[in-house]
């Protein structure tokens, strides 16, 4: 009964949060007009100060510089955006659905994210024209490039598309891994989210890893590829060999 009361708890939290970021982003953009830095800069604020108080832990290692590039980082939960804006500063790549989520949706929008239909050929193009475009802007944009969330040890296939544009364009990639202490804190298959929300927020702590790598440069986008989904393999090993008991 308590873990439920705390988890109700957290997910009124969380929303009252997206909330605050939606209210000021919005007000600031009325008397200041629209900027996209602004309203990153609103998210990570409110997005280091509220995960704490909901008991998400995380230990980082390495840091992410700023400078524009493809944010590519494997995929385990709803979570991970928010826990990559703690420390670093992106336009996020989301599947469209996350748009229409109450609340959490418009909060979306309003902090500059890129809504992808991934069953659409037209949707995807425009993603890319957007993602150069954002990139020409100085802005990193953050992908998962295997496209779904999953429990699998290493990384799935990733796709190749904003890979091949960095190429082109000459932009770098810049590798991040993240794990989970727990794979109960993955949010896999059809997992319906407030029930995911409710069962893992109800613990006191969700431990989390986030690994930085240093930026990869290559006029190759497949090499580009393969040097990204190497670096975050090799990563997600050394994790889990370090999480392992000790006979």
């Amino acid at each position: 009964m308590i873990k439920k009361i705390r988890a109700i708890a957290r997910l009124l939290f969380f929303l009252a949060c997206v909330l605050f970021i939606i209210t000021e982003v919005l007000l600031k953009t009325w008397v200041l007009g629209a900027n996209m830095h602004r309203a990153i800069r609103i998210r990570q604020r409110v997005t280091r100060w509220f995960l704490p108080k909901m008991g998400v832990n995380i230990q980082k290692t390495g840091e992410l510089p700023f400078l524009p590039g493809i944010i590519a980082c494997n995929h385990r939960s709803y979570l991970d955006p928010a826990v990559l804006a703690c420390d670093t500063f992106f336009l996020p790549v989301s599947k469209a659905e996350v748009a229409n989520w109450p609340v959490i949706g418009y909060g979306a929008r309003v902090s500059g994210v890129l809504f992808l239909k991934r069953e659409n050929t037209g949707s995807r193009k425009l993603i890319l024209d957007d993602i150069g475009t954002y990139l020409k802007k100085g802005f990193p944009i953050l992908l998962f490039p295997e496209g779904t969330t999953h429990a699998a040890p290493l990384t799935h296939p990733f796709r190749p598309a904003s890979f091949l544009l960095a190429a082109k364009e000459g932009f770098p990639v810049l590798p991040v891994m993240i794990e989970y202490a727990n794979p109960a804190d993955y949010w896999i298959d059809n997992d319906n989210f407030i029930a995911h929300f409710i069962r893992r927020f109800g613990e006191k702590r969700i431990q989390v890893r986030v690994h930085y790598g240093a930026p990869i440069f290559h006029s190759d986008g497949m090499a580009l590829l393969e040097a990204a989904k190497n670096w975050i393999d090799g990563e997600l090993l050394k994790v889990r060999k370090e999480s392992e008991p000790i006979l």
